[in-house]
């Protein structure tokens, strides 16, 4: 999301500064002039100069996967008061737009969704609702994904596995219109709320008709559907989050992510859509495009 962000920010006419961990080298930002701050979420020297003099504050930095909970919440809610500290001091007037997750509607279900719902009270209680606006994009997909390139490989198979039951419902965006509607909200009012946004089907698709859009978008045009017993899934989770535990790496999927995988409704109401320029792409245009680019880049 990051990458794509900066872009749109420039291209809507804001002087970008961002801050990273290592000097960016990206084709997205070759024609985008922005002033680099070198630090990380911990590092409140980096922040405080950060933020200092910024009219807006977009909060994207976070993890997607940790070795523990208490890693999760060090950097998703630590982070977040850390960040939203020092808007405080030294941004006062700043409308700081944090980017959370849909995941943390339930955050039960995992130690990313709490850490996230977690990063959102922080910021709200430091803030108050007239500085801040929280914004939960739902699957976010596109060039330069990894997460989701799963999808696309497991599309190709001769029997495409569904990862959950055909009365499940998943919203997703393509990672440009996302990016299009953070700069439309940060150029606002803060909200003082928690919204969403999502494509043209806030209601969100069947398994089926992802993994179809995908299968369709790298070539396999009849695919077979197959629904894994649930069992088997479980088994799989746990193993992958014991290795994780042993070897000490950061795993993406483990018993939490499969238990968000496996949660049923992962729509957008009505009531929390937020309103912004309708989204570009559709999810077979969208995965198209996605399809298109991991080939160019050798993903698939």
């Amino acid at each position: 999301m990051g990458r794509h962000a900066v872009a749109a920010l420039a291209d809507s006419g804001w002087q970008v500064r961002v801050l990273v961990r290592s000097e960016p080298a990206h084709p997205l930002w070759q024609h985008t002039r922005c002033e680099v701050v070198l630090g990380s979420l911990d590092d409140r020297s980096a922040l405080t100069r950060l933020v200092r003099g910024a009219d807006a504050v977009l909060h994207l930095a976070g993890a997607i996967k940790a070795r523990d909970d208490a890693e999760f919440l060090r950097i998703n809610r630590d982070g977040t008061q850390h960040l939203a500290e020092a808007i405080l001091k030294s941004a006062p007037a700043a409308h700081m737009l944090h980017v959370s997750s849909l995941a943390a509607r339930e955050p039960q279900l995992s130690g990313y969704g709490a850490s996230k719902r977690a990063g959102e009270d922080a910021a709200l209680s430091i803030l108050g609702g007239s500085r801040v606006s929280v914004l939960r994009p739902p699957a976010v997909y596109g060039p330069g994904d990894r997460e989701t390139l799963a999808f696309f490989q497991l599309a190709r198979l001769p029997l495409v596995p569904l990862l959950g039951r055909d009365s499940a419902r998943i919203a997703v965006i393509h990672v440009e219109d996302l990016a299009h509607a953070l700069a439309e909200q940060l150029a606002g009012t803060p909200s003082g709320t928690v919204q969403s946004v999502a494509d043209e089907r806030p209601a969100g698709y069947r398994w089926r008709e992802i993994l179809g859009a995908a299968a369709q978008a790298v070539g396999n045009h009849r695919p077979r559907f197959v629904e894994p017993p649930r069992s088997l899934l479980r088994g799989a989770g746990n193993l992958v989050g014991l290795a994780a535990k042993v070897t000490g790496q950061a795993a993406m999927f483990n018993p939490g992510k499969l238990r968000e995988l496996l949660h049923e409704e992962w729509s957008v109401p009505a009531d929390s859509l937020l309103t912004v320029t309708p989204a570009r792409f559709t999810l077979p245009h969208g995965f198209k495009t996605t399809a298109d680019w991991y080939r160019r880049e050798g993903w698939l």
